[in-house]
């Protein structure tokens, strides 16, 4: 996905495709043209019949054909100011479902895209994508699109009363329009290059928003506080100055149509001065026109704004469909099937992976795991013991090789299903802003209380949950701030028990806990094991010794498999990893 987008200043097929939206809604959409042509013809009236009332009734002394006119007019603006109500709730309406629809689509298109997407992208700029940008469509789709037709409609039944009521003096009004078009021309493309900076200015502000708050724990610790406050006061100034070039604009084009108003009402009267007094003209006729001027720029300035939302609404939505359209997402194969259970064995044969198509991190790695075994992956840094996980969850997918679960490929499996059946406890652990049985059950409802509570008690994080005000109904905060490393660890074990998956996988999840935490795990990971298909990524924990293979990765190849008695007699790669590492066991 692009950083920077250059958008079109008028893209008909970014339209037609926005304009998809509303065709769920397309009966109301007809029912709100109905109500534009309605209060647009309904606006206009108003002036013709002030004509009417001052020329045939009050310069008559007609009083009871004044009341009548009075009435009719009264009358007018109620039907008038009741349709309007009609036709901004309804558009309002609308506009909100469609929102509704389009962050509902976002969501789910960015629950399916594959993790490398996420490695590339900052979090920032997809909130963005779902907040800024999909509320700026809000006016283009609650107002913008109806409103620009009844206000072009307006316009026409202005203009339509105004050579009804007098042909030469329309023309006279209308004498400035071609000095309004220019200076609308001028300021709409102004306006347009400034708005484009301003939307990606917030959209690097959100993305350095998003990292800083993130890293305020590092910030705090290096005392970085004031160079990233430098950072952010550039960023902030430059977004400060667009926003005040936008104002100038505003600030210069509105005067000016202002300043085009007044010429062509000083028109208007130097005209009627002269025709009034020999008679050729009527004192209604007059009054009407001044109206019909002060009505006709009033949609005029609308529309310049209007178009400003429609701006808008280009560049949100050309950064909504760039972010639709990528496709970069693992999805089922027509012939996946759902995974039942686990029989037999995983397999890995001869698996080449890269992240990023150019550095093999795994090389024609390949071992088996059968139903029940407890295998141990170590290896140093970088080895490759993590991408073996996000390969088997298919996190990732693997350019060469295959993995096989019961004899089948891993992408013979309806993904979803493949996943019910695994367990995966990270050495960071996430939470919810939830509550902790939340975090445990995860939102499953075959996961009741009784085995959330189960869950906490066999792992021995029952004690320090039912200290918490609340227990387990006690309300985490973002990421879990308040509890302890030890305390989110144990959590995410609970999470992983309470889940009762036929594979367990244990990715460096006890190797940032204290030492009592350790031996409360200890203490139960036995009987989490028992029974279960499990792979561990190396800890400190003696689980590496009780298990039945341990397999050594070097710089992404399988160099050893063994039992711990049989690599350490082997003196090889694992005997001096262990020395090093794994002494204390």
């Amino acid at each position: 996905m692009q950083t920077e987008i250059e958008y079109k200043e008028f893209d008909y097929k970014l339209i037609k495709r926005l304009l998809k939206f509303l065709k769920p809604y397309m009966r109301f959409i007809i029912l709100a043209t109905a109500l534009t042509l309605v209060v647009t013809a309904l606006g206009p009236l108003r002036p013709y019949l002030t004509k009417i009332a001052i020329d045939d009734f009050i310069q008559k002394n007609n009083s009871d054909g004044l009341i009548k006119i009075i009435l009719l007019i009264v009358g007018v603006m109620v039907i008038h100011g009741t349709f309007q109500f009609l036709l901004t709730y309804l558009m309002q309406w609308v506009g909100q479902k469609v929102l509704l629809d389009i962050r509902l689509k976002l969501f789910e298109h960015i629950q399916n895209l594959a993790l490398k997407f996420f490695d590339k992208n900052p979090v920032g700029r997809l909130v963005t994508r779902v907040t800024n940008d999909v509320e700026v469509l809000n006016e283009m789709f609650s107002s913008g699109v109806v409103m620009i037709v009844a206000d072009i409609l307006l316009i026409f039944w202005i203009i339509g009363f105004m050579f009804w009521t007098d042909w030469k003096l329309t023309l006279i009004s209308l004498s400035i329009l071609p000095v309004l078009f220019g200076v609308t021309s001028v300021f709409r493309k102004k306006v347009r290059v400034v708005f484009r900076d301003i939307r990606l200015n917030v959209s690097r502000l959100n993305s350095f928003l998003n990292e800083f708050i993130t890293g305020i724990t590092t910030v705090k610790l290096f005392s970085r506080e004031n160079p990233e406050k430098v950072k952010f006061d550039e960023m902030n100034v430059e977004n400060k100055d667009l926003w005040i070039k936008n104002i100038f604009y505003y600030a210069s084009f509105f005067p000016a149509v202002e300043l085009l108003s007044t010429i062509s009402l000083a028109l208007l009267l130097w005209w009627a001065a002269g025709h009034i007094i020999t008679g050729l003209m009527t004192l209604g006729t007059l009054i009407a026109f001044l109206q019909y001027s002060e009505m006709f720029f009033r949609p005029v300035r609308d529309l310049t704004e209007k178009y400003t939302t429609l701006q808008a609404a280009m560049a949100s939505s050309e950064r909504i469909f760039s972010l639709l359209d990528t496709d970069v997402s693992l999805s089922d194969n027509d012939y996946a099937v759902e995974l039942t259970g686990f029989h037999n064995s995983i397999e890995f044969r001869n698996v080449n992976f890269s992240y990023d198509e150019s550095k093999q991190v795994l090389k024609d790695v390949s071992f088996k795991v059968n139903k029940g075994e407890t295998v141990a992956i170590v290896g140093a840094t970088g080895a490759g013991k993590t991408s073996i996980i996000n390969l088997l969850t298919r996190m990732y997918d693997f350019q060469e090789g295959d993995i096989l679960i019961d004899g089948k490929s891993i992408r013979g499996y309806q993904q979803e299903s493949m996943r019910s059946k695994i367990a995966l406890v990270m050495q960071d652990v996430f939470l919810f802003s939830r509550s902790i049985a939340e975090n445990i059950s995860l939102g499953d409802e075959s996961v009741d209380l009784d085995k959330v509570k189960t869950a906490a008690i066999s792992l021995g994080a029952s004690d320090f949950i039912e200290r918490l005000d609340g227990g387990y109904h006690s309300q985490v905060n973002e990421r879990g701030s308040t509890l302890s490393t030890g305390q989110r660890q144990l959590i995410s074990f609970a999470r992983a028990f309470a889940a009762n998956p036929e594979i367990l996988i244990l990715d460096e999840a006890t190797s940032n806990i204290d030492s009592e935490t350790e031996q409360l795990i200890e203490n139960s990971l036995e009987k989490l094991l028992s029974h279960r298909t499990s792979i561990v990524i190396a800890h400190r924990l003696s689980t590496i010794k009780r298990a039945d293979k341990i397999i050594v990765l070097h710089h992404g190849e399988v160099r050893e498999i063994g039992t711990h008695k049989e690599l350490l007699e082997n003196g090889g790669l694992y005997s001096r990893l262990y020395e090093l590492q794994f002494s204390k066991i």
